[in-house]
């Protein structure tokens, strides 16, 4: 099945990726993600108790990205962009009619 394509203004051949996947192991919940989406498709949650990665002592580190509203990701890739750990996985869909 052939991808969801679009046209720039300048009328170039554009394909969105998706987001499809966050890393809550290596997300750091600074937000970046977040104040960047256009559409409101994450949301930061208290990080699970029983990882291991950080300490509950830590203040910091107790909250996590996820993601909220999937299917209202229109593809932009801002969230990958601004993220420092590379949490974000993206990948170009089929068009679904």
């Amino acid at each position: 099945m052939d991808p969801i394509t679009g046209l720039t203004r300048g009328g170039s051949a554009w394909t969105p990726t998706f987001l499809v996947d966050l890393n809550q192991k290596t997300c750091i919940g600074c937000g970046r993600c977040y104040k960047v989406c256009p559409r409101d498709v994450f949301d930061l949650i208290e990080r699970e108790a029983d990882d291991d990665a950080y300490d509950d002592e830590d203040e910091d580190n107790n909250m996590v990205m996820s993601i909220a509203n999937a299917l209202d990701c229109i593809g932009c890739g801002s969230c990958a962009r601004v993220c420092p750990k590379q949490c974000h996985t993206h990948q170009s869909l089929p068009l679904v009619a």
